[in-house]
């Protein structure tokens, strides 16, 4: 997966951190090199966040060839960086790119370039307002991420890890989203902020889950722990995150077994206890279907 990344001055570092850094995990956990990332600058060479720190832009924008992914991040001073100039090298390098995103308040960038005209999006909502009335061909909607054809559009940097989070699912599966995500211990949403990832009892029903993959509890019993009925639980399990709720908890638990495998000196034994399975053996069968490698390669750095 291709992605360019266009930063303007005064950009978040946190919205390029929670978009990088998740792709960068991804391939960790997963032994690949799924994603391929590129820092673009209008005129390639420095560019100043608004923190004050400079990154060095790899290439000027128009040099960068086809991407599968474009992301525009602008924040502070965005209106500065609306000029007929850019707003023609942004129709081309979107020409050039499968799906364009709009981070912050780049869906305004994008939208003065004419890529967003009868299309829904959302922007960082300090500037909702003031977007939906310069912009009258595209419907402004309070959300955290929209997604409309070729088009995605994020109001922040906390949104923008759910939007990373999603790419990485919709490329890598479901497992290596939920590995990332405990990796950056991302579990409840804060209070009053919707979740986009899925509903309360999902959330509810995960979190108990890694509570509990010392002593897995039977389904049913995990269902009677939320106050719901088991077909509840798959249904809303199946809607999203898209796979029956033995499935997540099984992955769960390996996840967790992997993770003490290669940051521990524990014995596999302990760790198939600790982990709710059986038997060394049982962990051992599990861990070389999933990774294709015995815990003794993963361990030694040697496998997946």
């Amino acid at each position: 997966m291709r992605i360019a990344v266009l930063v303007f001055d005064q950009f978040s570092n946190l919205c390029l951190a929670n978009c990088i850094e998740p792709l960068r995990a991804a391939n960790t956990l997963t032994a690949s090199r799924a994603f391929e990332w590129r820092i673009l600058g209008i005129d390639g060479g420095a560019v100043r966040s608004s923190s004050g720190i400079d990154i060095l832009a790899g290439e000027a924008l128009g040099r960068e060839g086809p991407n599968d992914y474009l992301f525009v991040l602008a924040s502070y001073g965005h209106e500065r960086h609306d000029t007929a100039a850019n707003r023609r090298l942004l129709r081309a390098a979107a020409r050039r790119a499968r799906v364009t995103v709009g981070l912050d308040t780049g869906p305004w960038l994008l939208a003065a370039a004419g890529l967003m005209a009868g299309r829904r999006a959302t922007v960082h909502w300090d500037v909702l307002d003031a977007f939906s009335e310069r912009f009258l061909d595209v419907e402004a909607v309070r959300a955290r991420v929209v997604r409309d054809g070729p088009v995605l559009t994020c109001a922040g940097a906390i949104s923008a890890l759910d939007l990373t989070l999603d790419l990485i699912a919709e490329t890598l599966g479901l497992s290596a989203r939920l590995d990332v995500e405990a990796l950056f211990i991302r579990d409840d949403p804060p209070e009053g902020v919707p979740d986009p990832v899925a509903d309360p009892l999902v959330r509810r029903a995960l979190a108990l889950m890694r509570e509990t993959v010392e002593r897995p509890l039977p389904l049913t019993r995990l269902a009677q722990r939320l106050s719901c009925q088991p077909r509840t639980l798959d249904r809303r399990f199946r809607a999203r995150p898209g796979a029956a709720p033995g499935t997540v908890y099984r992955h769960l638990r390996l996840a967790a077994a992997r993770k003490l495998i290669e940051e521990s000196a524990l014995p596999v034994a302990e760790i198939a206890l600790r982990c709710g399975y059986d038997s060394p053996a049982a962990l051992a069968r599990a861990v070389r279907r999933t990774y294709g490698a015995a815990p003794t390669a993963l361990r030694s750095g040697r496998g997946a």
